[in-house]
Formats: structure tokens, C-alpha cells, sequence
């Protein structure tokens, strides 16, 4: 971990400022009615040089109940915790909710410091020393180092930095490495600076930031872009994850920001109304929560008014945990496993936290197994777990931006077998194998009760299936499932129809003895056929059998339609061709009488023979004659 942020926390009037400033020389106390009032209103930042030589981001955080929203905008993203508490008081009640307020948010490393020491005597310190560490023994702050200073005289300050430092160390080793992925700026503070324009703050939870960038605020969506970049109050080229960072917008208006927003790469997040969560609800809480109780939610820098769904039960009792689901009346911006805070409408107390599971779900039913099933499986299980679940029962072609998830987890489902790749126009799908095993056995039950019910047909109409079975993929991934299906030879095509790889249309043997009698009278009678409707008598078979052999006849090429009730036998077309091609070649014309006697054949034959032959480009129209088309040239 390169970037430490470090967040002070603590009772109204038990020094947290003035340590600050004793730290850093920097007054965080910026607002004209904190100075006269004496008490922290609005976030303060710092910059602190440990002795290591690495540079960390102080937070000085409001401690009155009053501006306890303030602590918790700040408090999103700090690494570790400066616990105050004055010797002269001891533990107080915003030190409690300060403290359950580091619990809920797991921040697991700190320094507990006595301020205010050359205000009291031996004897009376050792009794707060002893008070502290009860009230520390069932936190994670229980093994914490606990020095006791005072800002004024500056005893003890050297012993802080170190604890700090020794800290901070831990801190780093287990830190998770920066995410250098999309940008998550949450807003702390909006303001203008002459000269400058728009500047907003905040601690950069993801991704780099360098001017010229094109980002977004988020909920409201609008398009900004990065005109400058300060970190420590010094001039950078790029910010990084984790670092204290003040942006220079342009773009944008001060009154269309405010703290709760975020600033993000563009389309990098989906604000929503909702969030799926496991939510602990204090145990000191004096009632239960009951369900669709309203609270206030605290994520990142938003406080966002909402409802809690409890999707097992009608209330949640103290020192108990539930999945819920937050219904929330302004949308968020959240990722998994982001924690969370929320307190009480009315009167505003913290009463418990929790860890977000889902940051954009459908709305739940209660009480159904099927959703804490899947929960518990978001909750709890590996990446790879949770993008199983979801793909298989999504039973779809999906991308990987539609499944939120890394690069790795997909590579490492694939090389498993476990998630199968379709491919087109440049893009790779993803279906669980399971499902792409199942839709293949599906298709190639359907193909071949198609093909034992309709032997001669070369295959079943794609569009046809896909209404049928695959009404939930659009004709494009519909086409890219089925190309993967032909190169694997499963399947075959042939224009709008499909089959299976093997299948091969043939006559049965009583088919082909019509077939043979159909050829036989088509041949005899030449240019002079009778029409469809005649031969079926003829031959005395039924209109059902005879369109499914007529056109199989048509696709091995066996007869020509001219029309839809005029068929020649491919041997006489060929003949027609031939002849007329002679006759052109030599008189460079052909009339319909020429024709009639060419080919031995009446009026009624020859008219729409010649129709046919201009549609195929042979013969051309000019007047009442017909001279060489360009493929009779």
C-alpha cells in the first residue's frame, strides 16, 4: 500500500483538531463558525510525513452528534483510525458511536490516543487508561497501541508518530493491492476556486486520474472533464487509488454536484435504487429493526434516505445479522462487498452496518429459499461460484461487462470447461457449458423428429426453431450460437434452413417409384407438361405427399419451375436453352410464333417459358421479340 489514509474519531472538545495540528501544523478547522464555535463542522484534511519518509492523508472527521454524517462521509475509505479521547473525560457517547462506527466499517487498525494529559493528575489518568481499555477489549481496536499526549506541550507526539508508523507497516502488509481498474472518486466537498473554476475532494477509491480525462458524476450522469489535479495540496500529472485527491472540473456546474456524488470513469458504474446486503444491526440498539423500517444509509459520501426489506423474517433483533435488501429513494453508486452504515430515521442514532452484495438487483419476493440461497452464494462464494450461479441461470450469451466479473475468473471458468466461448463480429459471448450442452441436445432432438417427420425437406427454418426454443436470443446471437454448432459438426445449413451434420433428405421406396413415374412423364411430354394439378391425378398420390417429393425434386435439380403450376424436366430445359441459343446466334432475334414452332409447343406454353427465360437473364425483351440475354451472350 502506497497511500495511507488515516481518519481521526472521537467526542466533541476531546482535541482531534488540535492533535491534528500538533501533527502537521495544518489548522483543519476551515469554517468561520468552527473557529468561533470552537467544535469541527465539515471534514479538515492533513498532510502528515511519517518517519518511514511515505506521506499519508489525515481526515480530521467531526465528533458532535450534530455532525456525525460529516464523520461518516469521511470515514468510507480510511485505512487506519485515530481514536481520541481526553484524559479529562474519558470515554464518551460519541467515542461510543464513533467506535461502532469503525467495528461496522471493519476498520481493523489504529492508535488510541489520551489527549489533553497536562490536564490531569498520575492517579486520574491511570483510572481513564484502565476505563479506555475496557471499553477497547471486545473491539478491533483491543491489541491497538494507546499513547497519551498533549497537543499543547507537544508531550508524547514523538511516541505517536511512531506508533503511527509501526502501524501503518502492518497496514501495508495487508492492505489489498491499489485498484488501478475504473475511476471511483465519492465527493466530499464541492467548491470554487478564482481563477481555477469547479474543484471537488475526496479520497480516490479506484483507478488514475490525469488531466484531460473525460469522467462523469454520477448519480446525475453528467460528462465532465479533468482540467487540473492536486494531491497534498502539490500539482500532479496523475492521481492514483487511494490517495487524497482535489480534481479541477470543467463542464459542470457547482450547483449540479454535491457530496454523495461520485465521480467515475463514463459508464463505468450503474447508480440504483436498490442494493442487496448483510446487515448487522447493533446489539446496544434499544429495539429490533422491524421490516421496511426507514433508515438513513451511509455509502461512501452519500446519505441516502430508504427502507429496509428483511426477505426472511418481520424484524431484525439487536446483535443479529439478515439479507436485505435496501429500497432506496435516491440512487446510489456501490460495488460489491462496499460496507455501509445506516442509523436511524428519527431520532438519527447509528444502529448497524453492513456489507453490500449485489449493487443493482431485480426486486426480491420475501420468504423464498430460491433468493437467500443465492445471497448466502454472493455473500460467501468465490467469484468463480458466484458467476456459475448467475450465467447458468441466466441461460444466455452473455458478455463479460454483462457479468461484472475479471478477465481471470472467465479464463480460469473456460479453461475448466466450465463456461463455453461463442464468438462474432469481434465479440466474445459466454454461456455456462452446462447450458450450451443442454440447447445443443434440445436442437438436435428438434432436428431429428423434423427430419423423420419430414424425410425430404433439407432442414428445419432457422427463424422457426429459434421462435421455439430461443425466443430470449436476438436473431445475431441466435446465428452466432448456430455457427459454433456447424464448425463443431453438429449442424449444418443450407440458406434460411438447418440440419443435423449427417442428415442426408432421400426417397423412401415407394417414393422414389413415383419420383421415377413423375421424370417419366415430365420427359415425354417436353415442352407440352401437364400442369401439377393434372400430374397428381395422374400419378394418384395426395397433395401432402406430392409438395414434400415436388420439392425435393426442385432441390436436386430433377425440374425447373417456370411457374407455379408449369414444371419442366431439367433434361428439356436444357434442350429449350440449347435450341433457342442456336436460333439467336443465327437470326440474332426470336419471335413467340419462331418459338411456338421451334419447340413444337403452343401459345400457352411458350409465353410464360420466354417470361421465365428474360428473368433469368437468357433472352431480352425487345418489342415483340426477344434478342440473346447477357448470360445467352
Amino acid at each position: 500500500m502506497d497511500y495511507l489514509v488515516i481518519g481521526t474519531a472521537g467526542h466533541v472538545d476531546h482535541g482531534k483538531t488540535m492533535l491534528v495540528k500538533a501533527l502537521t501544523g495544518i489548522d483543519t478547522d476551515r469554517l468561520k463558525e468552527e473557529k468561533e464555535r470552537g467544535i469541527s463542522i465539515e471534514l479538515g484534511f492533513a498532510s502528515l510525513l511519517l518517519p518511514n519518509g511515505k506521506r499519508a492523508s489525515i481526515i480530521d472527521v467531526p465528533g458532535h452528534e450534530k455532525f456525525i454524517k460529516h464523520m461518516l462521509a469521511g470515514a468510507g475509505r480510511i485505512d487506519l483510525v485515530l481514536l481520541v479521547i481526553a484524559a479529562d473525560e474519558g470515554v464518551m457517547p460519541q467515542t461510543r458511536e464513533h467506535m461502532d462506527i469503525i467495528q461496522l466499517l471493519q476498520i481493523n487498525h489504529g492508535v488510541v490516543v489520551l489527549t489533553k494529559i497536562d490536564l490531569v493528575d498520575e492517579e486520574w489518568l491511570a483510572l481513564v487508561r484502565e476505563e479506555v481499555r475496557e471499553f477497547l477489549a471486545l473491539t478491533n481496536l483491543k491489541d491497538a497501541p494507546l499513547v497519551e499526549v498533549s497537543a499543547v506541550t507537544g508531550q508524547g507526539l514523538p511516541d505517536l508518530l511512531s506508533a503511527l508508523n509501526q502501524v501503518a507497516v502492518f497496514c501495508r502488509q495487508e492492505k489489498k493491492s491499489v485498484d488501478y481498474g475504473k475511476v471511483r472518486l465519492p465527493i466530499d466537498r464541492v467548491f470554487s476556486v478564482a481563477g481555477f473554476g469547479l474543484v471537488v475532494t475526496g479520497t480516490l477509491w479506484s483507478g488514475l486520474i490525469s488531466p484531460g480525462d473525460n469522467l462523469t458524476i454520477m448519480p446525475p450522469e453528467i460528462p465532465t472533464r479533468v482540467r487540473g489535479l492536486q494531491v497534498h495540496g502539490e500539482s500532479v500529472t496523475v492521481a492514483k487509488a487511494g490517495q487524497r485527491v482535489a480534481v479541477n472540473l470543467s463542464g459542470v456546474e457547482k450547483s449540479n454536484i454535491a457530496r454523495g456524488h461520485v465521480l467515475t470513469s463514463p459508464k463505468g458504474f450503474s447508480p440504483s435504487y436498490r442494493l442487496d446486503a448483510r446487515l448487522f444491526l447493533l446489539p446496544h440498539t434499544n429495539k429490533a429493526l422491524k421490516h421496511r423500517a426507514r433508515v438513513r444509509l451511509y455509502l461512501g459520501t452519500a446519505e441516502v434516505l430508504g427502507r429496509v426489506r428483511l426477505l426472511d423474517r418481520e424484524e431484525l433483533p439487536p446483535g443479529d445479522t439478515a439479507y436485505v435488501q435496501m429500497e432506496l429513494e435516491e440512487k446510489v453508486v456501490a460495488l460489491k462487498d462496499d460496507r455501509f452504515i445506516i442509523r436511524s430515521y428519527s431520532p438519527m442514532r447509528t444502529i448497524g452496518g453492513g456489507t453490500v452484495i449485489d449493487p443493482g438487483p431485480l426486486k426480491h419476493k420475501r420468504r423464498r429459499l430460491e433468493v437467500l440461497q443465492m445471497l448466502e452464494l454472493k455473500d460467501h462464494g468465490t467469484p468463480e461460484e458466484i458467476i456459475m450461479s448467475y450465467i447458468t441461470k441466466q441461460a444466455a450469451l452473455l458478455t463479460l461487462e454483462e457479468l461484472s466479473t475479471s478477465k481471470d475468473t472467465i479464463i480460469n471458468l473456460i479453461t475448466t470447461g466450465k463456461i463455453k466461448v461463442i464468438t462474432g463480429d469481434n465479440q466474445e459471448y459466454f454461456v455456462a457449458s452446462t447450458v450450451y450442452h443442454q440447447w445443443v441436445e434440445k436442437i438436435r432432438a428438434h432436428l431429428q423428429s423434423f427430419h423423420q417427420q419430414y424425410p425430404l425437406r433439407e432442414g428445419c427454418p432457422r427463424e422457426d426453431l429459434r421462435a421455439r426454443f430461443f425466443s430470449s436470443l436476438n436473431p445475431r446471437l441466435f446465428q452466432f450460437l448456430l455457427r459454433t454448432m456447424a464448425q463443431e459438426n453438429i449442424i449444418k445449413f443450407s440458406g434460411q434452413t438447418m440440419a443435423l451434420a449427417d442428415f442426408v433428405s432421400q426417397l423412401g421406396e415407394e417414393q422414389q417409384k413415383v419420383a421415377r413415374q413423375i421424370e417419366k412423364i415430365y420427359r415425354e411430354r417436353s415442352c407440352q407438361p401437364p400442369s401439377w394439378s393434372e400430374l397428381l391425378k395422374q400419378v394418384g398420390i395426395d397433395e401432402n405427399q406430392a409438395q414434400e417429393l415436388r420439392e425435393f425434386l426442385f432441390r436436386q435439380g430433377t425440374l425447373i419451375k417456370i411457374t407455379d403450376e408449369f414444371y419442366l424436366h431439367t433434361v428439356v430445359f436444357n434442350q429449350v436453352k440449347k435450341l433457342i441459343k442456336n436460333h439467336l446466334q443465327e437470326k440474332k432475334e426470336i419471335s413467340i410464333g419462331e418459338a411456338r414452332d421451334l419447340l413444337n409447343a403452343s401459345r400457352k406454353y411458350v409465353l410464360p417459358l420466354f417470361e421465365y427465360l428474360d428473368r433469368e437473364h437468357l433472352t431480352l425483351r425487345v418489342g415483340d421479340k426477344r434478342v440473346a440475354g447477357r448470360l445467352f451472350r
